[in-house]
């Protein structure tokens, strides 16, 4: 029987903005999702719906199967738009978590599922439709990825980033319009990109170190890079690397497109860890890499300007809220979790109690807390999401909210995949349930940015320079006291 929540969606198009033109490009009800070459097509053939994402087929229902939330997937959905992509990424991310495992337990990277999310379109979803993208916001970008992720953490976690920069981009960017203009393009037939800035030597970029990696002229009217990065996610697929390096002539850090067959450049696969195995997030090595002048996209990044970058990172900027891919993605693979553990308490049956667990006092608790853990945070997740496309001229105040719902949400899916596990028990543990993948998987989110320290150190500063006075304060001087009782 159908559900009450979904819907046949056909999606009027809207009018077509400037190719490529990057800026504030807000969906109303009922936009379309993008046209031509980027727009959404079926997982199951690949093949082009011409400008609709869904036509002449219903979505199936999204509250369909098992559940372990009170609310249904589509609560937060504004539109039928919403709901269309809401229903894709669920038909992706069915088909990604039947390889999972396999990809979690070798270590190796998801190339097929890669190639599944190009041909249905979703790799261009953040594109503008303008240039034959899905010209999603920031909340569509949330919605598709939380649920991607529910499938699998890995594939979701790094084409986040993807969407995340081509987001940014879009909206607002430093880099000289043509660049802009063919990275877009790129996306658009199903090019990959992703920033390459962390370091052995320094460690998170956020943390305000100036990059090893050196870039020089060459008497070729070239530049010259030599370095190496960690932490490249999805480097086994990228096709264009943004590379940061210090520019020797400048004293400056700048940032450096470099394409996949540039000579010099290697993928070192290094990546070997507890969680998000799958994410390919390898060591890239330059070794004399060569690219044109122009390849300097961002010459002026200055990361030792007294606070350093993580003092940007905690305010936030006009990109700010793409950064809500990653609570997103650690935010799906906890639902699963829950899901999961739900699952099987509704079905378990010892032959120690009459009926299944569920009905035991104490994991009736657990299974409540995970409610209670993941409710709130979905909430905050969307709302800000949604205000930030909304309502441009609030962006600015929203950084440090953005900030605060990583670190809010990472507390929630942590604390929701422990009592998942303390739910199923020992069988938790076994590597036949992808519970234990649930739980190592949801662990990387500690160390994505904003890292917690310096998020809680930006907040207190800024909640100090609020109720502070304006002007320097004399000796024994106090500020603001409650009323007397």
């Amino acid at each position: 029987m159908r559900s009450p929540h979904s819907c046949r969606v056909g999606l009027r198009a809207s009018a077509p903005a400037p190719l490529c033109a990057p800026g504030d490009r807000r969906q109303g009800p009922g936009e379309a999702l993008g046209k031509g070459r980027g727009s959404l097509r079926r997982p199951d053939d690949g093949r082009a719906e011409t400008g609709r994402i869904a036509r002449a087929r219903a979505i199936r229902p999204i509250t369909k199967g098992v559940s372990g939330l009170l609310l249904p997937d589509d609560f937060h959905c504004r539109d039928d738009g919403d709901r269309a992509v809401l229903a894709l990424a669920g038909e992706l991310a069915d088909r990604c978590a039947a390889r999972a495992a396999a990809h979690d337990r070798e270590g190796t990277f998801p190339h097929e599922n890669i190639e599944l999310l190009r041909a249905a379109g979703y790799l261009a979803l953040t594109v503008p439709a303008g240039c034959g993208g899905g010209g999603a916001g920031v909340f569509r970008m949330v919605l598709g990825q939380e649920r991607l992720a529910r499938g699998d953490g890995s594939t979701a976690l790094a084409v986040g980033w993807h969407l995340f920069t081509i987001g940014r981009l879009a909206q607002a960017s430093p880099w000289p319009a043509a660049a802009v203009r063919r990275v877009l393009q790129e996306a658009a037939a199903g090019g990959l990109i992703n920033a390459a800035v962390s370091e052995p030597e320094t460690g998170s970029p956020s943390r305000g170190g100036r990059p090893t990696t050196t870039a020089r002229r060459t008497g070729a009217g070239t530049w010259r890079i030599d370095g190496r990065k960690t932490f490249t996610t999805m480097a086994p697929a990228l096709t264009t690397f943004v590379v940061s390096a210090t520019v020797e002539e400048l004293g400056r850090t700048g940032s450096f497109l470099v394409g996949r067959g540039a000579p010099g450049l290697r993928v070192e696969e290094t990546w070997d860890a507890l969680g998000m195995r799958g994410s390919g997030s390898h060591d890239l090595v330059l070794d004399g890499v060569e690219v044109p002048e122009d390849a300097l996209v961002e010459p002026n990044l200055q990361p030792d300007r007294g606070e350093g970058p993580a003092g940007a990172e905690v305010r936030g900027g006009p990109t700010a809220g793409w950064n809500l891919h990653i609570p997103a993605a650690y935010l799906g693979v906890a639902r699963a979790a829950v899901d999961f553990a739900t699952a099987y308490a509704a079905t378990r049956r010892p032959n120690s109690i009459q009926g299944p667990i569920a009905e035991v006092p104490h994991v009736q608790q657990k299974l409540g807390r995970m409610q209670r853990e993941l409710l709130p945070a979905y909430q905050l997740l969307f709302t800000l999401a949604r205000r930030w496309d909304d309502d441009p001229a609030a962006r600015g105040l929203l950084g440090q909210p953005v900030a605060a719902c990583k670190l809010v949400v990472m507390d929630a899916a942590l604390a929701a995949v422990d009592l998942a596990m303390r739910v199923v028990g020992g069988a938790g543990l076994s590597r036949r349930l992808p519970l234990e993948r649930y739980y190592r998987d949801v662990r990387p989110g500690l160390h994505n940015p904003p890292m917690e320290d310096a998020a809680l150190a930006g907040f207190a500063r800024h909640a100090v320079a609020e109720v502070a006075p304006a002007g320097p304060r004399e000796a024994g001087a106090s500020g603001p006291h409650p009323p007397a009782p």
